[in-house]
């Protein structure tokens, strides 16, 4: 007598093929949807940030390391490989700023958060290590609960450890990922990064300014010293790629008590009257 066969859901060869990748893509918009759902979350204020940025701590201590190591060299010139690494260490505490700043900023929003009736404005971040360990742990140090939106990656992606395990979610696709950051988002704080954030800040932004998104979504650019360096958007508007009233669709911040000022005031005229 022959076994009864698989069923095409249970065989993961199947689902893990080519031909099953569209199962693939529901699942990763269905599962975060019920497990969002599941914890009464309406919806998010987003971080997006630099992976690499490290606390204060951190990066004092990666600085220490290069200091011991070109001590110990004993050379009469220093190796410099070694004043390539201190000059990256010495970078690392200067950024170390935007990691404390965005905890801050992550436990003024999560306290406030908490003072509402209901789930309203979570922290949400990508899941993994710099800023986004940061907010995370803000809203840890809040004792509220707060999103990661892990993805894999080959390098640099790991979930941080303020992420409670029912709001942890780990995506193959980054398109679904972004899906689940903007959908539930009311507002998104751009802290500084690389080609990953910048990416995300820009797909944002497109979608705020050819309007397809269907709800009022507040931006804030933090950091106005390093944003100004990185992206001239003045620039954009005089040479006529953008419009003067594309630049009303953010708001630069610098200090965490001014961008939680003007998110709350935001959310509360928008959202909570």
């Amino acid at each position: 007598m022959s076994s009864q066969p698989e069923k095409a859901y249970k065989d993961l060869e199947f689902l893990n093929s080519p031909d099953a990748r569209t199962v693939r893509l529901l699942s990763e918009y269905l599962h975060p949807q019920r497990r969002l759902r599941r914890e009464g979350i309406k919806d998010t204020v987003v971080f997006f940030g630099s992976a690499r940025l490290k606390s204060n701590e951190d990066a004092q201590e990666e600085k220490r390391l290069v200091l011991d190591a070109i001590q110990k060299s004993g050379a009469a010139a220093t190796p410099k490989v070694l004043l390539d690494q201190l000059r990256k260490a010495e970078t690392m505490v200067e950024m170390s700023r935007y990691y404390e700043e965005a905890v801050e900023l992550a436990r003024l929003l999560s306290e406030w958060s908490l003072s509402l009736t209901t789930h309203r404005f979570v922290v949400c971040s990508g899941g993994g290590p710099g800023i986004m360990e940061a907010a995370n742990r803000g809203a840890h140090l809040a004792g509220a609960k707060s999103i990661g939106l892990n993805i894999s990656l080959p390098f640099e992606q790991f979930a941080n450890p303020y992420i409670p395990p029912e709001l942890n979610f780990e995506f193959h696709y980054f398109f679904m990922r972004k899906f689940w950051f903007v959908y539930p988002a009311k507002a998104l704080i751009i802290f500084p990064g690389g080609f990953g954030t910048l990416d995300e800040l820009m797909e944002v932004l497109t979608l705020i300014q050819t309007e397809k998104l269907r709800k009022d979504i507040f931006v804030v650019l933090y950091g106005k010293e390093f944003w100004n360096q990185i992206i001239s958007f003045e620039q954009l508007a005089k040479h006529g790629v953008i419009s003067q009233q594309d630049l009303k669709l953010f708001k630069t911040c610098n200090t965490p008590k001014e961008a939680f000022n003007y998110l709350k005031r935001k959310l509360t005229d928008r959202y909570l009257k």
